[in-house]
């Protein structure tokens, strides 16, 4: 997430002199590449990297558009990426298949991972609806609709495999009898950075108004 930092600060820089149909075409593109590349993988670190292209792509798009919306955008996507990366490091998971067997070890922490799954795939009412929601509203306010459409279809592959990996995070186990001596469940007390974290994740819609005049 954090190598975003640098093209994007060349691409503030120059956005002026570039063209708005070429940075819309690279926009969609990488929206495109970046969904449908990651429905085959298993590696959690794979589906985020993919994620991120997607991301870029809708970032480009903002960019297009409006520097503050791109802003905007960034910003509500640095947070729902750390809270992930925070959730994904507490629990240790690799791979898509390693979330299935979590749920009875810490159930909170999996509700958060899902509802920040979501978040990133842009549902409603979490925070990542937002950003796209806004990007398609300027995109409609410039007679863009079917470009919009476009953008909009292309983040379906996306939210295919954040809904899978959404699903898996919250399979539950029966309970078994187990002869191991050491506690079934691990301590993951949320701390108060993540706690925050996982709220602005989810609940920055109402602010909307707010945040697209203060960026």
């Amino acid at each position: 997430t954090w190598q975003k930092i640098a093209p994007l600060t060349l691409l503030y820089l120059t956005h002026h002199h570039l063209n708005t149909n070429t940075l819309l075409t690279i926009g969609l593109i990488s929206a495109l590449v970046g969904g449908w590349t990651g429905l085959n993988q298993t590696q959690i670190r794979k589906l985020m990297a993919f994620s991120s292209i997607a991301h870029m792509g809708w970032l480009i798009t903002a960019l297009a558009m409006s520097k503050s919306l791109a802003t905007l955008t960034l910003i509500v996507y640095l947070l729902m990426t750390t809270t992930m990366f925070m959730a994904l490091n507490t629990t240790s998971a690799k791979t898509i298949t390693d979330l299935g067997t979590v749920w009875p070890h810490s159930p909170t922490l999996m509700t958060t991972t899902m509802l920040s799954l979501m978040s990133l795939g842009g549902l409603p009412p979490l925070s990542g609806f937002m950003p796209k929601w806004l990007i398609l509203k300027e995109l409609t306010s410039a007679h863009l609709s079917m470009f919009s459409t476009a953008l909009l279809l292309s983040t379906l592959p996306s939210l295919f495999f954040y809904l899978r990996m959404a699903y898996l995070t919250m399979l539950t186990t029966p309970p078994t009898t187990t002869s191991t001596k050491h506690k079934w469940r691990f301590k993951t007390s949320l701390k108060q950075t993540m706690t925050l974290m996982a709220l602005t994740t989810m609940a920055l819609l109402p602010l909307t108004a707010m945040l697209y005049l203060i960026t």
